[in-house]
């Protein structure tokens, strides 16, 4: 391959078809200029409604409009600037355009701070009345209602002032960690399998444990550790502080713990998390299974956590276009049904796709837009079958948000994070399934069947291994203890060993994984990764095996927004949440999965 043909193409040289359609947001740059502007006018006209919002269920109505209309404004301001930067991030125009949005959106945030405040202070029984004599009112009453059950945790308007006030030192934790993790932390150099010096980063962390020089594994995992035990006492303290932080949140807000404060917001049970836990350990054995398949593949008398990446079949040398791809997963989808795949086939004909990388354009992939723009996808396809699940993927994200906008109102327009990875995951799945039976070649086959593996053990086992450290944490925090080195070491220690199993070898180093994980300082958040993806994987094979029954239920969640609580979206979708079920069944999945692939071994 020539020189040439390994250089990244200037935006300019893509053909127009493989660029997504921003002039559907806003047909110019100065277009997008005049909204700016305007917008502070619209939030001058909300603001005259502070002291007035309870006077009578009009001026209450009024007032949620006016605001939803100017938050749709401000999202097409920010998302068209971070596009538009994302595409090219070395324009310094875009770079200017997309810092002034995000200004832009603390400014008005801060004018409106004014509104939940004043509408909790409304008595119950007032807004119930309002509802029901209003018949535009009526569109928030599910809105409303939230609020009204969370009021009993909102404080006085004096103490919800004071609580704001130390709104900064409460970030303080994750601010300081991502200083020390982004800033100022080195890896060092490792020689590279061509024996070049390369330095270990964030970014190249997992691609080097995924290199087939163990050597190369070994000291990237070794590396990387090093830098962190260098760091422990100051990275021990700023955890503790921020799981001290959301102790005291809690108890302010009159909750039974810090963790149910994080479920209430989407009115999870606290079952819920209780038992993603509780059945991920009764079905550990299956975790276990696998790793000895890992060592028995990659033929090696020890197999260490640095050999827990490196895949045990290597990525076939295929190359598929992106045009084949696209009919690729618009086959493996069709169960579906035939108005969903229509729509993908609209949408990657017409401008919801920025297909290929070019110079300066953000790596990785992701779904992106806003309530009146197309469902945006960014992607950096290169023709491997990872691009291909990669597509899907952001695809289900797409689809939920475009069924979501063309059936609910801008108040239900988004989703939550408990349920938004579920479309992108049901997608996966069945192309996954599509593929499998699809495919005649045993490495192929070998390859997909460890790709689908791989997924389980990083989201759902994973996953809920940090979950269950973080509550190890905050029950540790709320019974007085403090959250020392040797602590945070050695209970992380002995979950890794639990979920591993015997045939690891569990490297001493591994102790300070704690220490490198971002998701920790937003507390109980990462279990959603695991309920999700369980949810999809329940959602998928109900889909396949009961057909159009199933096929509707789950087109309706998709056209469902937030307009319930997420338990309430996937039960009617036919997924209890509520009940260790779906995550039984999902590992009834992950178990066929092991089998299938022992028979190759």
């Amino acid at each position: 391959m020539s020189q040439d043909s390994k250089k990244l193409k200037r935006r300019e040289e893509i053909d127009e078809i493989y660029k997504w359609d921003l002039k559907k947001m806003y047909e110019s740059d100065e277009a997008w200029e005049k909204d700016f502007i305007t917008v502070r006018e619209k939030a001058e006209e909300i603001q005259d409604y502070e002291g007035k919002l309870g006077i009578s269920s009009q001026s209450l109505y009024e007032a949620l409009n006016k605001k939803d209309q100017l938050a749709r404004v401000i999202g097409n301001i920010y998302v068209y600037a971070r596009m538009k930067k994302d595409e090219d991030n070395r324009i310094s125009k875009y770079q200017a355009m997309s810092e002034k949005a995000q200004s832009l959106s603390v400014e008005i945030g801060t004018k409106l701070s004014f509104f939940i405040p004043e509408l909790t202070e409304i008595p119950e029984e007032k807004i119930l009345n309002y509802i029901d004599e209003n018949e535009q009112l009526k569109m928030y009453d599910f809105f409303l209602k939230d609020l009204i059950r969370l009021k009993k945790h909102v404080l006085t308007k004096q103490e919800e002032f004071i609580v704001s006030q130390f709104g900064e030192l409460v970030s303080a934790p994750e601010n300081i960690f991502r200083m020390i993790n982004n800033a100022d932390i080195k890896f060092g150099f490792i020689k590279d399998e061509e024996g070049d010096e390369i330095e270990v980063t964030h970014g190249r962390f997992i691609n080097l444990l995924e290199s087939s020089d163990r050597r190369v594994r070994e000291e990237a995992f070794n590396a990387l550790y090093t830098a962190y035990e260098k760091q422990k006492n100051t990275l021990a303290a700023t955890y503790n502080y921020s799981a001290k932080g959301d102790v005291v949140s809690a108890k302010l807000r009159k909750y039974d713990s810090s963790l149910a404060q994080e479920l209430s917001g989407d009115n999870i049970p606290v079952e819920v998390y209780d038992n993603l836990i509780k059945t991920v350990h009764k079905n550990i054995d299956l975790v276990h299974r696998y790793i000895k398949i890992r060592k028995r593949m990659l033929n090696i008398k020890e197999l260490h956590i640095y050999d827990l990446y490196t895949p045990m079949v290597k990525e076939m040398n295929q190359n598929i276009p992106y045009e084949e791809g696209r009919k690729i997963i618009l086959e493996g989808l069709s169960p579906l049904g035939e108005d969903y795949t229509s729509i993908m086939k609209e949408g990657f004909k017409s401008g919801w796709i920025d297909v290929y990388e070019n110079e300066g354009k953000t790596s990785g992939a992701y779904s992106f837009g806003t309530y009146d723009s197309p469902p945006y996808i960014l992607l950096n396809y290169t023709n491997s079958i990872k691009d291909i699940f990669t597509t899907a993927h952001e695809m289900g994200h797409s689809m939920h948000s475009y069924l979501t906008r063309q059936h609910q109102p801008y108040v239900y327009g988004g989703h939550s994070i408990f349920t938004a990875e579920v479309a992108s995951t049901v997608n996966e799945a069945l192309l996954m399934e599509y593929m499998i039976q699809r495919s005649k070649d045993k490495v192929e086959k070998m390859y997909l069947l460890n790709y689908y593996m791989e997924q389980f053990r990083s989201t759902l086992f994973r996953q809920t291994m940090f979950a269950e450290f973080e509550k190890l944490t905050h029950d540790a925090v709320e019974a007085g203890e403090i959250l020392t080195v040797d602590w945070l070491s050695e209970t992380y220690y002995h979950l890794n060993k639990f979920y591993y199993g015997d045939e690891l070898i569990h490297d001493d180093k591994i102790r300070m994984e704690w220490a490198r994980i971002p998701h920790f300082y937003s507390a109980f958040y990462v279990y959603k990764y695991a309920t999700g993806y369980s949810a999809a994987i329940e959602l998928s094979r109900k889909i396949l095996d009961e057909g159009a029954t199933s096929q509707e239920k789950y087109i309706n969640f998709l056209k469902s927004g937030n307009s319930d609580y997420p338990v309430n979206l996937l039960k009617r979708a036919g997924v209890d949440m509520a009940t260790p079920e779906p995550i039984e069944n999902a590992m009834k999945i992950f178990e066929k999965l092991v089998e299938q692939f022992e028979m190759f071994v």
